[in-house]
């Protein structure tokens, strides 16, 4: 931030991760080795399940998990159109087709009522997210997949850290995918980690994600086509490092999440920060402000473009999948999830990450109260 750009995301990285990727380069393995097995092992134990496997993308993550399962061509997914790292796209890849479903208004993830009635004789799984941080109603999802006999899984691209009723985020579905590109708390610039309990799952997600070298010569084994999704050891190796100070650097979030908080009060014509009852704790991908009702897209997008003539990073949190061209070939268009639509036209993402500084914060505030009243939006009406 040398040049006086605020950005809106900014890796936490330490000599830990530095020396931990340079070890890997003066060693004579560089592709998929033992630090892509520590990786998995020791992050599957983190958030409390029994086998990793270590993806080139989250999307690729779901990909492999929807080819695990079985499910594919003529089959039917339920997930949000709601979302920023959008791994949902991955469903047209495994060759199902995708059914949006409207999320909930306060917490930005996917509803389960309105899930259940997307359901139909082709449905064979759901994906649900924890939007932003924000846990979806897990409890409610488990009741609907076993009634119906779906699969569920669990987007945990958006989380890392936060707590359903006690557990971690990624032990709520039959597998979790967490992503680790930019802006995630842990980031290895790319790459993710599918996590579930059942071995059978675990194995075929291992085949799938890649063919092992010993393999090459195997006539059984082209009966299926795996891919090339894994990862290296010099990204494994960052992962690890950043996974050993993930307390810390969710800490130290936390710290620019209550300058945040302290300075959004007199900020009139937003929703504030929305944490179910149900949850124990949040932490937030990106700090987002939802500008109330009469404010327009375009008035929030003016507000970007302000936050930008200060040096200010901000984004649109989300161009919601359904409104996306290649989603209208499937019939999908805009006015179909109101919702979705109506908190996705006035998302604003600001910076957040630990190198924010008090008064950064209290800058980046002020500037987007003062685009909001010069753009002519009055207070929110919810």
């Amino acid at each position: 931030m040398d040049d006086g750009w605020i950005p809106l995301n900014d890796p936490d990285m330490s000599l830990a991760e530095i020396d931990a990727v340079s070890a890997v380069l003066k060693s004579s393995r560089l592709s998929a080795g033992p630090r892509v097995e520590a990786f998995e092992d020791e992050f599957a134990d983190y958030v409390g399940r029994r086998y990793g496997i270590a993806v080139a993308s989250g999307t690729l993550g779901l990909m492999l998990g929807l080819r695990a399962m079985g499910i594919g061509p003529g089959d039917e997914v339920i997930a949000s159109a709601y979302g920023w790292h959008q791994i949902a796209h991955a469903i047209v890849l495994a060759g199902a087709t995708p059914v949006f479903a409207e999320i909930d208004y306060w917490s930005g993830c996917l509803a389960p009522d309105k899930a259940a009635q997307k359901i139909g004789p082709r449905t064979r799984a759901i994906v649900a997210g924890n939007s932003n941080g924000h846990p979806a109603a897990w409890n409610e999802f488990r009741q609907l997949a076993a009634t119906h006999g779906l699969k569920l899984i669990e987007d945990s691209t958006e989380a890392i850290g936060s707590r359903y009723q006690g557990r971690l985020v990624g032990g709520f579905g039959d597998l979790a995918i967490f992503d680790f590109s930019q802006p995630s708390a842990l980031c290895c610039g790319e790459g993710a980690m599918i996590v579930t309990d059942d071995p059978e799952l675990a194995s075929e997600l291992r085949y799938h994600r890649s063919r092992a070298l010993d393999e090459r010569f195997s006539i059984s084994i082209a009966n299926r086509v795996p891919a090339q999704a894994g990862i290296g050891d010099v990204t494994a190796a960052l992962g690890l490092a950043q996974l050993q100070r993930i307390d810390e650097i969710l800490a130290r979030r936390k710290k620019v999440e209550s300058y945040y908080l302290a300075q959004i009060q007199s900020f009139e014509g937003i929703k504030p920060p929305y944490i179910a009852p149900e949850i124990d704790e949040i932490h937030w991908l990106l700090f987002l402000v939802h500008l109330g009702t009469r404010f327009t897209k375009s008035a929030r997008n003016q507000i970007v473009d302000d936050l930008a003539t200060e040096s200010i990073g901000a984004a649109a949190f989300c161009n919601p999948l359904h409104q996306q061209y290649f989603y209208s070939t499937l019939g999908y268009k805009r006015g179909d999830l109101k919702v979705t639509e109506k908190i996705a036209d006035r998302a604003l993402a600001l910076p957040f990450h630990a190198h924010l500084a008090e008064d950064q914060v209290r800058f980046i505030v002020q500037t987007a109260k003062d685009s909001s009243v010069n753009v002519g939006a009055g207070a929110a009406i919810y």
